[in-house]
């Protein structure tokens, strides 16, 4: 079948399923699963108030809400996904209850608009309403589980018609999730549960490489994707069907690699649109898949690399960013690193905050807010709205060990249309891990200007000693210095996003100019007591 003749088999199935159903609609869900992510009381103590917190930023949330074209789209999304029922069922109480109640009843009463009909913002709602449905909706009056149950059933069949879903991120499995969610909660409907079978396997194959790594190349993504395949292994068991053999293989190898893509304080690395997580976040979904595991040490298909030397610990980006279609959160930040130090982070990315307006969305996904090297001011990959325009086609990188030292060797060609030039950038970790080293370099027909950044942890403090070494304090008293050879040192203010509320920090900053020298050794040291 052509492309053209699945689209129009598609735009059919979708009419059809805008229909009246056929037959009678369930008074009640037949099995109800409750999700195992608890809520969080302060947010739906706020959620009381009319407020909605989306990754830190404060919204209202009303009836007017669910149709607010002018909100930005994860707001929007956030919204409509109605995931954070969880936070009202944290508070248990009788307000709480009735609240979540009044807004599911707004919602339904809005008129559906394009983005509140997305697969994955259909299937994130049908997967919320029914696992928090014993909370809001068991004791309600007859007229609004009715109307509830119609409004799922007409949900469902929309979204079973919109398979398979056409965005290729992590939206796919979300909306396949919801699908999962009615098919067990509604086994008299098979239909869904024959959708489910035919599609999921795929979907889990598209979205989880062989080494584990999710598409996106984004450690928020790893996280939300195992999460959600979590919540698919606990509807199966729930329901009468055994779940595709794929799902247990991929949540083993999706487990491994978000092990490999955290620090020592169990919260994620910064990359492609990463916040932290909160650690006690990130290990309950790893608890709930069982068996750990040792880190890997290189994601081949994902290209991060983990160094560690003693209590240290060097996490780095080595691989192009995500193709078109999978870069929505994509950032500019090829070959940038993480430095951490036992549970203390030293280096760092300055995070992300997707529902942020445009230009700090933007300003966080540049190249410049990445602890990395950046060519004239221009990051290394275009920043579009929908994703990355220029990007670097050739990333290549190569791993040395010996007698308990790491290093690897890097480069990319982010900037070869703009100069003709090439970055590369060697990375050092001494067996004791007391010595962090690097080489940047640009290989350009001319020379160019450049500026080499590490960004530091707000906990940590920085002072420029007589030597032209910068001495940074770690919060629990220990001390490094960061010295470099070619370009002096200065220390310039920066922001991180990587935690709840965003918080002023620092960096050190290299500026080289045309005439300066076109490689930079610099390497980052212990300081004994």
């Amino acid at each position: 079948m052509t492309e053209r003749a699945r689209f129009g088999l598609k735009q059919v199935r979708r009419a059809l399923a805008r229909l009246p159903p056929l037959g009678r609609i369930p008074e009640a869900p037949q099995v109800t699963v409750r999700e195992p992510w608890p809520g969080i009381p302060e947010r739906g103590a706020r959620l009381l108030k009319g407020e909605l917190e989306i990754a830190g930023l404060i919204t209202p949330v009303t009836r007017a809400t669910f149709a607010d074209t002018a909100l930005a789209e994860p707001v929007r999304e956030a919204a409509l996904g109605f995931v954070w029922l969880r936070d009202l069922r944290a508070l248990g109480t009788d307000p709480a209850r009735l609240r979540a109640r009044t807004l599911v009843a707004d919602a339904m009463a809005i008129p559906p608009d394009p983005v509140a009909t997305q697969p994955h913002i259909v299937g994130t709602r049908l997967a919320a309403w029914l696992a928090n449905y014993e909370f809001y909706a068991a004791s309600a009056e007859d007229n609004f589980r009715q109307k509830l149950m119609a409004h799922i059933i007409a949900d469902a069949r929309a979204l079973a018609a919109a398979l398979p879903a056409e965005t290729l991120d992590r939206r796919g499995l979300a909306a396949l999730k919801g699908l999962v969610a009615v098919a067990v909660a509604v086994p008299e409907l098979p239909a869904f549960m024959t959708r489910v079978q035919r599609f999921l396997p795929a979907e889990l194959a598209r979205q989880i490489a062989a080494d584990g790594t999710q598409v996106e190349r984004s450690p928020a993504a790893q996280l939300a994707v195992l999460a959600d395949m979590l919540e698919i292994r606990a509807l199966f068991q729930a329901s009468r069907v055994a779940p595709p053999l794929a799902l247990a293989a991929a949540i083993e190898r999706a487990s491994l690699a978000l092990r490999a893509l955290r620090h020592a304080d169990g919260a994620l690395a910064l990359f492609n649109g990463t916040r932290e997580h909160q650690a006690a976040a990130v290990e309950r979904v790893l608890a709930q898949v069982g068996r750990g595991g040792r880190p890997a040490n290189f994601l081949p298909e994902g290209r991060f690399h983990r160094l560690t030397g003693g209590k240290t610990l060097v996490l780095v980006d080595a691989g192009a960013p995500p193709p078109p279609g999978l870069d929505r959160t994509a950032h500019a930040g090829t070959l940038s690193f993480e430095l951490s130090i036992g549970r203390e982070r030293l280096i760092v990315n300055c995070g992300a905050v997707p529902p942020a307006p445009g230009p700090w969305r933007d300003a966080l996904r540049a190249t410049a807010a990445h602890s990395t090297l950046t060519i004239a001011d221009m990051s290394s990959s275009e920043l579009r709205p929908d994703g990355l325009g220029r990007r670097p086609a050739k990333v290549e990188a190569t791993r040395h060990e010996a007698n308990g030292a790491h290093w690897l060797e890097l480069s990319h060609d982010g900037w070869h249309r703009a100069f003709n030039a090439i970055h590369r950038r060697k990375l050092y970790i001494s067996p004791e891990g007391d010595t962090v080293a690097g080489e940047d370099s640009i290989e350009a027909p001319e020379p160019l200007s450049y500026t080499l950044r590490f960004h530091l942890h707000p906990g940590v403090t920085a002072s420029l000693q007589q030597d032209g070494a910068a001495l940074l304090r770690l919060p629990s008293g220990g001390f490094w210095r960061l010295r470099a050879d070619a370009l002096p040192l200065a220390i310039e203010e920066s922001i991180y996003f990587g935690a709840e509320l965003p918080r002023r920090g620092e960096q050190i900053v290299l500026t080289g100019f045309r005439d300066s020298p076109q490689r930079v050794e610099w390497a980052i040291t212990r300081v004994s007591p």
